[in-house]
C-alpha cells in the first residue's frame, strides 16, 4: 500500500450534466460535498474542476488541502457507458475461427421488435474487419485443428492496415481448451502496436459462443476510450499532488483498480448508477429498511434498481442496448428515457409523448436559455412552481432559470396541439413521466414477483425527490425515503463500496459425474488469481468474504438457476440439496427423476473497505427555523401555497407537512398535499400520507 499523507477519501460521479464528488476526512470523521458542472467531452476537465474545489477555501461546502490531502479517489464512470450507447467506441477488429466469422451479426437470431418484419441491426464491428483463421477446439476440450499462427499474423496486419485500434481474438470453444486463442493472442500482441488486444477467454472463458464474442468485442472496443481516459485522469491527478490510490466503481457495485479497469472496462458499462444503488443499500440499512425500490432521475434517464433484505439484485447478463450484450456481473437495473431533460411532444396520433429523446445539459431544458425551443420534464415543473426560477441550479451551471422560456416550449409544443391551457398542458407532461417511472418501477418489483407496497421507495439524482409523492401514489409505497444529499448519492456509494473481482468457468458436467477434488482445486485457483487482484489495488481491508455459485439445471433444459455453495461443502449431496432448494423457490417444484448438470462456476472475493459511520450526514440544528416563504404551486388542477424550507438546515424529528417544497444545494424536493416528511436521525426525510388527508 502506497505511503500517503492524506487522510481525504473522495467519491466522485461524473454524470452528463454534473459531477458530484463527496468528501470523507477520516481523520475528522467529517463530510461534505461538491458539485461542479461537467464538460461533456472532457470529463476529465470536470473530474479536475471538482478535486481543485475540494482545497479551495473560497468555494462553498469545502475542506482544507488539494489533490495532495486525498489518500483515496473512488470514481464512478459513465465514460464506457456513453461510448457504447452512442456507438462512439474505437475502431475495432475480430479475429475468430473457420466459419464462425459472423457470430456477433447472428446473435441469437432475436430481433428489434418482437412484432412485424421491421427493423435493422449493425453489428459493433463491420463483416470487413471479422477475420477468420484456421484452428478448431471441439466442445469437450479435444484439440481437433493446431492454429495456423502465419494466418493469425496476417490478420492483425490487415486490421491494422484497415485503421483498427483494438482488436479482440475470439475462438469458438476455447473456453474449453484455451491453447490455441492463448498462442495466437500472443502472436498479435508481438505485432500490435498498443495493449488494446482482448482474448476473448480472459474476459469471459464461459459457454455460449454469442456471449463471449460480444462482451469480448465490447471490451476490446472500450479499452482505447476508458484507458486513455483513466490514464489520462491520473496523469492530471499526479501532477496536482495526488499521491494516493484512485480506484473505479464496477457494474457489480464493487470497485477494481485503475489498471483492472483498462484491462476489462466491459465491467464498467453501469458504474455510475451502481454506485447509486450501494448508497441507497447502506443507508436503507441504517435507516431500517432493508427493503428498497431505487429512483436515479437525472438529466436524461430514469434508473430503477430493487434492493431485498439490504442487498442488491445482480443479473449474470445485461441488453445495454439491442445486440449489445455483456456477460458480467451487474446489479440489475432498468432504465428508461425520463430525466429532467426528456422532451415532451405530441405524435402524429395526437397522444402526448414523453422521451427518450432528452435535451441532456446541452443545450438542455428550454429554461436554460441555451437554445432549445422544445419543452421537457425540467420545463414542467418549473412553470409549475416546483422549481423556483430564481434558485440558483447546483454547481454554478446557471445563475437562475427562464421561466418564460418553458411557459413558450409547453404552450408551442404541447398546450396547442391539445387545446390545454398551459399548466394543464405542463400537467400533463408531468402525469405522462410519473406513469413512464412508475411502470419501470414494476417491472423491477412486480415482474421479478416482489410487491412494491412492501418495499420503501427512495429517489435520488438530482430529479427524483420532485417525484418521490407521485411514485408512491403510483406504486402504493408506503414510506418515501429522500437521503440527506439525493443529487451526490452515486459519490457516497463509491465511497462505500467493497473492492470485488468476479472469475467464472464452464464445468459442463453431470453431478453425478463430477470429481469434486477438481471443482475444489478450480475454486482455489480462482480465489488465488481473484486475491491478487485485491492485493494489486493498495488498498486495506477489514476482512474479505467470497462467494461460490453453480449455475445449474436438469438435463434437457437451456436455462439455469444460481446455486450458492460453500468452499468448505463442497460435496455432491450438498450441491444437489442446495440446487433442489434454489429451483424449488424459482420455479415451485422439483422434477424428480431427472440428472442435474452443473455448467458453470462462478466465484466472488470481496475486500471489506473501512466503513464510514452515516451519522456524520446527521443533521447538525437543533432548533427548527424559519419557513423561507411561500411559493405558488399548481396540483391536481389548482394552485396552492407551498411552504418553502431550506431542507439542510432541519433538525433531527422535524416534521414538514405537504404542500412544501424543501430546497438544498442538489435537489429540491416536493412534498404534496396529504403527505408529510420527517427528517430521522441521519438526517434522511422519511414521507408519508397523512391519515385522513
Amino acid at each position: 500500500m502506497k505511503a500517503v499523507q492524506g487522510s481525504l477519501v473522495v467519491g466522485v460521479d461524473v454524470g452528463g450534466t454534473f459531477t458530484d464528488l463527496f468528501v470523507l476526512d477520516e481523520a475528522s470523521g467529517s463530510a461534505r460535498v461538491v458539485k461542479v458542472p461537467s464538460t461533456r467531452g472532457e470529463e476529465a476537465k470536470g473530474f479536475m474542476n471538482g478535486i481543485a474545489r475540494i482545497g479551495d477555501p473560497d468555494a462553498r461546502q469545502q475542506t482544507s488541502g488539494g489533490a495532495g490531502a486525498i489518500a483515496t479517489i473512488v470514481h464512478g464512470t459513465t465514460v464506457g457507458t456513453n461510448a457504447l450507447l452512442e456507438r462512439k467506441m474505437a475502431r475495432t477488429g475480430i479475429i475468430t475461427t473457420e466459419g464462425f466469422r459472423d457470430v456477433l451479426e447472428m446473435r441469437r437470431r432475436d430481433r428489434p421488435r418482437t412484432w412485424g418484419l421491421r427493423g435493422s441491426f449493425e453489428p459493433v464491428v463491420p463483416r470487413d474487419l471479422r477475420v477468420e483463421v484456421s484452428e478448431r477446439v471441439l466442445a469437450d476440450g479435444t484439440l481437433h485443428t493446431p492454429v495456423d499462427l502465419a494466418q493469425v499474423e496476417a490478420a492483425a496486419r490487415a486490421l491494422l492496415e484497415r485503421g483498427c485500434d483494438a482488436v479482440c481474438v475470439f475462438f469458438v470453444n476455447a473456453y474449453a481448451n484455451p491453447s490455441n486463442e492463448a498462442q495466437a493472442v500472443a502472436a498479435v500482441r508481438a505485432l500490435w502496436p498498443n495493449a488494446n488486444v482482448t482474448a476473448a477467454t480472459e474476459v469471459l472463458p464461459e459457454i455460449r459462443e454469442f456471449e463471449r464474442c460480444s462482451t469480448a468485442t465490447l471490451n476490446a472496443s472500450l479499452q482505447p476510450v476508458v484507458g486513455s481516459y483513466l490514464t489520462r485522469l491520473e496523469n492530471d491527478l499526479k501532477a496536482h499532488g495526488f499521491g494516493g490510490e484512485l480506484l473505479v466503481v464496477q457494474s457489480n457495485g464493487g470497485i477494481m483498480s485503475r489498471q483492472t479497469a483498462c484491462d476489462v472496462p466491459v465491467r464498467t458499462a453501469l458504474s455510475g448508477p451502481a454506485a447509486g444503488v450501494i448508497a441507497c443499500a447502506a443507508i436503507g440499512r441504517a435507516a431500517g429498511f432493508p427493503n428498497l425500490v431505487t429512483g436515479d432521475m437525472g438529466g436524461t434517464s430514469f434508473d430503477v434498481s430493487l434492493v431485498a433484505d439490504g442487498a442488491a439484485s445482480l443479473s449474470a447478463q445485461t441488453s445495454l442496448d439491442f445486440g449489445m450484450v455483456v456477460r458480467a456481473p451487474m446489479i440489475q437495473i432498468e432504465t428508461i428515457g425520463a430525466g429532467g431533460g426528456s422532451i415532451a411532444s405530441v405524435d402524429a396520433g395526437g397522444l402526448l409523448q414523453v422521451g427518450p429523446e432528452s435535451a441532456g445539459s446541452v443545450p438542455g431544458p428550454a429554461c436554460y436559455g441555451r437554445g432549445n425551443l422544445r419543452p421537457t420534464v425540467t420545463d414542467a415543473n418549473v412553470l409549475l412552481g416546483r422549481i423556483s426560477a430564481d434558485r440558483p441550479l447546483g454547481g454554478g451551471l446557471l445563475a437562475r432559470l427562464d421561466i418564460d422560456k418553458s411557459r413558450e416550449a409547453i404552450d408551442t409544443h404541447v398546450a396547442q396541439p391539445l387545446g390545454l391551457d398551459v399548466h394543464a398542458a405542463a400537467e400533463a407532461i408531468l402525469t405522462v413521466a410519473n406513469a413512464k417511472m412508475a411502470g419501470a418501477i414494476r417491472l423491477v418489483s412486480i415482474e421479478r414477483g416482489h410487491d412494491p407496497r412492501e418495499f420503501a421507495y427512495m429517489p435520488f439524482g438530482g430529479g427524483g425527490a420532485l417525484h418521490v409523492c407521485a411514485m408512491m401514489r403510483e406504486v402504493g409505497s408506503t414510506t418515501g425515503i429522500v437521503p440527506r444529499f439525493p443529487g451526490v448519492t452515486s459519490a457516497i456509494g463509491c465511497v462505500i463500496a467493497d473492492m470485488r473481482h468476479d472469475a467464472v468457468q464452464t464445468i459442463n458436467r453431470a453431478l453425478d459425474d463430477l470429481d469434486l477434488d477438481e471443482l475444489r482445486e478450480r475454486v482455489a485457483t480462482m480465489a488465488d488469481a481473484c486475491q491478487q487482484r485485491l492485493d494489486s489495488a493498495g488498498v486495506g481491508f477489514d476482512a474479505v468474504r467470497e462467494h461460490v455459485e453453480l449455475d445449474m439445471l436438469y438435463v434437457g433444459q437451456s436455462h439455469t438457476v444460481s446455486v450458492e455453495v460453500q468452499r468448505d461443502g463442497l460435496d455432491r449431496d450438498a450441491i444437489r440439496a442446495a440446487f433442489e432448494h434454489a429451483y424449488r423457490a424459482a420455479f415451485g417444484r422439483t422434477l424428480d427423476g431427472i440428472a442435474v448438470r452443473i455448467l458453470n462456476l462462478r466465484y466472488a472475493r470481496i475486500g471489506v473497505r473501512p466503513k464510514f459511520d452515516l451519522s456524520v450526514l446527521a443533521p447538525t440544528a437543533t432548533t427548527m427555523p424559519e419557513p423561507l416563504g411561500t411559493q405558488p404551486v399548481f396540483h391536481a388542477g389548482r394552485w396552492w401555497d407551498a411552504t418553502r424550507w431550506a431542507r439542510l438546515e432541519l433538525p433531527v424529528d422535524a416534521t414538514v407537512d405537504g404542500p412544501a417544497i424543501l430546497e438544498q444545494g442538489d435537489t429540491t424536493i416536493w412534498l404534496e398535499p396529504g403527505f408529510s416528511g420527517r427528517v430521522d436521525a441521519l438526517g434522511n426525510l422519511l414521507i408519508a400520507a397523512r391519515e385522513g388527508a
